[in-house]
């Protein structure tokens, strides 16, 4: 993990070293009126208090799991537990981040299939939902091998697809876990992902969905970065993205290349190394509280 984690630092320094260079060459700045606006200008304050937004939310159809069927999907982060101790910690960097920046869209994404991305979606999803008067979405964009039903045990018919192309409304398919969790998932395929995510109705249902709902985190499971265009084409819907990579799988230079990818269009928060066999003792969260 360390030898990966310095390879990356490197070639981020390298690459920032470059863009320096490049504003030093450049012209003079253009003026204040044709900048790009900055990204908390399209954040939605929550005006809403938590009882109305409650009320809201229960608009939205509710879906009960037993913990055994959670379980069984290796979900673990719905109560707190020495399993859900990463997922927490990842939780709250995550929203240092975001706070810092007034964000609120964050894209979880992986370079290749396999990486483990969807359970870490749902995983960062329950752990920030278990914090007091915070509401969150996890909305699926991965519509070429959608697995967020299946995780979740959902057997009805909901295809959030239908959503982003402007056929049904949004409560039709989106299901609420417990208060303050909603989930937008997919039960079956669907074609040309690209062109509906890179359409300008999937934006504006993304917007429609923040301004009704209000929840303070929104997480996009998007495609990997490699098996297609779908996950850049909508990347400009979001504030930054987390780039989840499988140890022992994910090369340097596979990783490297997704980030340079990602850097180019958003903003990259870290990277995260899923399946990870062998720990140092420092990595071992919470097993001496267990």
């Amino acid at each position: 993990m360390e030898r990966i984690q310095s390879a990356l630092n490197k070639a981020r320094k390298a690459r920032q070293e470059q863009r320096e260079n490049q504003n030093r060459e450049a012209a003079a700045p253009a003026s204040e009126s044709t900048q790009d606006a900055p990204l908390e200008t399209y954040v939605i304050p929550k005006d809403m208090s938590v009882a109305s937004r409650e009320e809201v939310w229960k608009r939205i159809p509710a879906f009960h799991p037993k913990e055994k069927q959670l379980a069984s999907s290796r979900i673990v982060a719905y109560r707190s537990s020495h399993d859900s101790v990463p997922y927490d910690v990842m939780r709250t960097k995550l929203l240092h981040q975001m706070r810092a920046n007034k964000w609120s869209r964050v894209a979880i994404v992986s370079p290749s299939q396999g990486a483990g991305k969807t359970l870490t979606c749902v995983n960062l999803a329950f752990s920030l939902a278990r914090q007091t008067n915070f509401f969150a979405a996890l909305i699926e964009l991965d519509m070429r091998r959608p697995a967020l039903a299946k995780a979740l045990k959902i057997n009805d018919d909901c295809q959030f697809s239908r959503v982003l192309s402007g056929e049904d409304p949004a409560e039709m398919h989106l299901r609420r876990y417990g208060k303050n969790l909603f989930f937008g998932c997919n039960k079956n395929t669907v074609r040309n992902p690209a062109e509906l995510l890179q359409g300008a109705n999937a934006g504006k249902v993304v917007d429609e969905i923040e301004a009704q709902f209000q929840p303070d985190i929104m997480v996009f499971d998007t495609p990997p970065v490699f098996a297609g265009d779908d996950t850049l084409a909508f990347l400009d819907q979001v504030d930054c993205v987390l780039l989840v990579a499988e140890a022992e799988k994910s090369t340097i230079e596979e990783i490297d290349k997704c980030e340079q990818e990602l850097a180019a269009r958003t903003n990259v928060l870290g990277v995260v190394l899923n399946k990870c066999r062998y720990l140092s003792k420092h990595e071992e969260y919470g097993k001496e509280y267990s």
